[in-house]
This record gives C-alpha cells, structure tokens and sequence, in this order.
C-alpha cells in the first residue's frame, strides 16, 4: 500500500517560513515525479511546485522565487520550503506522485499565514 504523508504544516506570521516535508512509504519515490499542490477555502486545489526524478524543479508562478522544492532519496522525502510567506499562501498542501498508472495524495497539511 502506497502512503504519501504530509507535515511540517502550522501558523506564521507573514514573512514567515516553513518547510513541509512529504514522505512515501510502501513504494520508493526516487524515479517519480512529486508534485505540491494547495487548496485554499472555497478555491480549486492548484499546483504549486513540482521536481523530476532528476531533480529539475518546476513552480507556479505565484511562488517562484519564494519557495523551494527539493529531494532526498536516501529519506524517500521532498520537501518545499516555504520563505517569506504571504497571508494568500495560506491553504491546506498536498503532496501527489503516481505510481502504478494510479494518482496519490497525501492527507494534506495545514499552512497558516497571518498578517
């Protein structure tokens, strides 16, 4: 059973930073595209940040230049890191990969920014 489980969610105050981390368990993530997407209150889930296998990183614009998306395999991990956060960055934040033909999300993790 593949699991793909968020963290490092939680409140800060704008300007901010955090670092969610999103771990598969059950299949190994190192050949697979991962992807972070967010789904703010009343508002369609939409792309955030995505990372090859190789390590190539891809952002929406909205983040880029603020956020970081990165992997380490020997973890089976990716994290975002999340600088210099904007109250409009807050929304709950899954982590999707596919393996198998078959698409995966995790839980999600709530991010909070006050102003």
């Amino acid at each position: 059973q593949v699991r793909l489980v968020e963290s490092g969610g939680g409140l800060v105050q704008a300007g901010g930073s955090l670092r969610l981390s999103c771990t598969a368990s059950g299949s190994i993530i190192s050949d697979k595209l991962v992807g972070w997407y967010r789904q703010a209150p009343g508002k369609q889930r939409a792309f955030v940040a995505q990372i090859t296998s190789g390590g190539s990183p891809n952002y929406a614009s909205s983040v880029k230049g603020r956020f970081t998306i990165s992997r380490d395999n020997a973890k089976n991990t990716v994290y975002l890191q999340m600088n210099n956060l904007k109250p409009e960055d807050t929304a709950v934040y899954y982590c999707n990969s596919n393996f198998a033909w078959t698409d995966y999300w995790g839980q999600g993790t709530q991010v909070t920014v006050s102003s």
